[in-house]
């Protein structure tokens, strides 16, 4: 069996969740776990101006009507993301899915085959050293093994909102 590559399927615009849920309701129903790892519709999270100039954070898709899905390619995968409602097919030449190169995977600041090993805790405090919170310091609130990621609180507009962030933008202080 070849190993889990990520593949990148375009969506009618605002069918991205529906296609997310569907495809992991399909995942548990066929038992594809072992197949089909995760299903991703990538979020950032942007400022926005209010009409009455208040400002609020949103979260907004990263790249509207994708989905990206980290998948071991076979006919059975295939099928069944091409066949779910509100695909339109996967992104590659014809036919052909072409799988995300490590490269492009780090340049939208997902880790493809990187999987840091980074010993961390809860109540730990580390500095942010990439992306929008670049410079920040927190303390971790919960520490995900699964996805790579931290929980730590920051101080935005004298409040305490939790953010996740990726182990490989973060350092132990």
């Amino acid at each position: 069996m070849s190993e889990a590559r990520w593949y990148v399927v375009h969506t009618y615009s605002g069918y991205e969740n529906k296609v997310k849920a569907d495809i992991e309701k399909t995942i548990e129903n066929r038992k594809l776990q072992d197949v089909i790892l995760e299903v991703s519709v990538p979020m950032q999270n942007v400022m926005e101006e209010k009409a009455d100039g208040e400002e609020k954070l949103v979260q907004k898709k990263l790249f509207p009507a994708y989905v990206l899905i980290n998948m071991i390619m076979n006919d059975e995968t295939w099928y069944v993301v091409r066949n779910t409602r509100g695909v339109t097919g996967f992104v590659g030449p014809g036919s052909k899915p072409v799988p995300l190169t490590d490269e492009e995977m780090e340049s939208m600041g997902l880790n493809a085959t990187v999987k840091a090993d980074i010993d961390l805790a809860v109540g730990e405090t580390v500095m942010v050293t990439k992306g929008v919170w670049q410079d920040t310091t927190g303390i971790i609130t919960a520490v995900s093994e699964k996805n790579q990621t931290v929980t730590i609180n920051i101080d935005m507009f004298g409040r305490e909102t939790p953010v996740e962030i990726s182990f490989t933008d973060i350092k132990k202080l």
